[in-house]
């Protein structure tokens, strides 16, 4: 089964990929955070063995960090998990573009990704898992607030609903505060490239709703799926602007990024982030019309990440190691 990152519809707009979250808890036992690990690990068994024949299951050892960090760098599990610390037992199960996240804030955390902008896609695959678990699970649920959850701000729906976005001419032009403002009156909100709390990195953004309470499943996804539409023509007409007014300065840019990521022997995140992102900006305006790259560049900037670096050399890496890994890793797919 192939990942969502690495499907073409990637490449297509703005709009890296679509995701619906939906929390849950069971009502026998307290929320995550008030148990210890026995009995966490005795909940997920007691969820996990209905589900064996639908589910491939990852149940990483105490001590394997860097399959915990790989999995949150490509947005299998939430950072959440790293900072319960590498004693906490957790599962995912993944079924076909889904996931279920056992274990986390909340007792169960279905996450469905689609490729690109489907947030219909990813509600229906969701929806689907959320319906089959409430055939075998008593959810936490109270017919006036809707589901329990540990965080009061998914209470009601328990969804969360979010465009992954790449908007570097939003960024680049300081627009981001205004855009940030007038989300927020809508009762949405702009965050990090790993959601809450986490920095934006390559210009990539993640655009989702921050209320579950008092609106149902479908409104929640209309309103992302009409800010997502307005952030790609605020995206498109910048961009243009900028070829009408500057575009040797960004054929610049772009070939500068080609060449770094061609040849460089170490590279920090940041510059190779930054350097990618270009590279999207030529791929996506036509500057770059021929490439060997035969995968998607989000693709390339997951595996560029230091957890999902040291999963592919097979080892721990030191700091500096990970700089020329990553370097390495680059040139060896911008080769020209």
């Amino acid at each position: 089964m192939s990942n969502w990152y690495e499907h073409k519809d990637c490449e297509k707009t703005p709009i890296i990929s679509s995701r619906v979250r939906l929390a849950r808890n069971l009502q026998k036992y307290s929320f995550s955070v008030q148990q210890d690990n026995e009995s966490i690990r005795t909940m997920i068994e007691e969820i996990c063995a209905p589900l064996s024949n639908d589910f491939d299951f990852t149940l990483p050892t105490k001590d394997d960090m860097i399959t915990r960090l790989s999995m949150v760098e490509s947005h299998d599990i939430s950072p959440e998990v790293l900072k319960f610390g590498t004693e906490r037992p957790f599962a995912l199960l993944k079924s076909n573009s889904a996931n279920v996240m056992l274990g986390e804030e909340d007792h169960i955390r279905i996450q469905a990704v689609a490729a690109g902008d489907d947030l219909d896609k990813a509600y229906e695959k969701a929806n689907e898992i959320d319906n089959k678990l409430d055939q075998i699970i008593n959810y936490a649920y109270h017919k006036d607030l809707g589901y329990h959850t540990s965080c009061p701000t998914n209470t009601g729906t328990g969804l969360r609903a979010s465009f992954m976005m790449h908007i570097p001419m939003i960024e680049k032009s300081g627009g981001l505060a205004n855009l940030v403002r007038h989300l927020s009156k809508l009762g949405l909100t702009v965050r990090g490239i790993y959601g809450e709390g986490s920095k934006p990195c390559g210009s990539i953004y993640q655009v989702s709703n921050q209320v579950t309470l008092g609106k149902n499943e479908t409104e929640i996804i209309e309103e992302i799926k009409t800010v997502g539409s307005q952030l790609i023509e605020s995206e498109r007409v910048l961009l243009q602007s900028a070829f009408t007014t500057s575009q040797l300065e960004i054929e610049d840019v772009i070939h500068r990024a080609l060449g770094l990521l061609s040849h460089a022997r170490r590279l920090t995140l940041n510059e190779a982030m930054e350097s990618l992102s270009a590279i999207r900006v030529g791929k996506l305006s036509g500057i770059i019309k021929e490439s060997s790259l035969d995968m998607p560049i989000y693709c390339v900037m997951i595996n560029i990440q230091p957890g999902n670096l040291q999963r592919i050399a097979g080892k721990h890496l030191s700091e500096n190691d990970i700089l020329i890994e990553r370097a390495k890793y680059l040139r060896e797919i911008f080769k020209r």
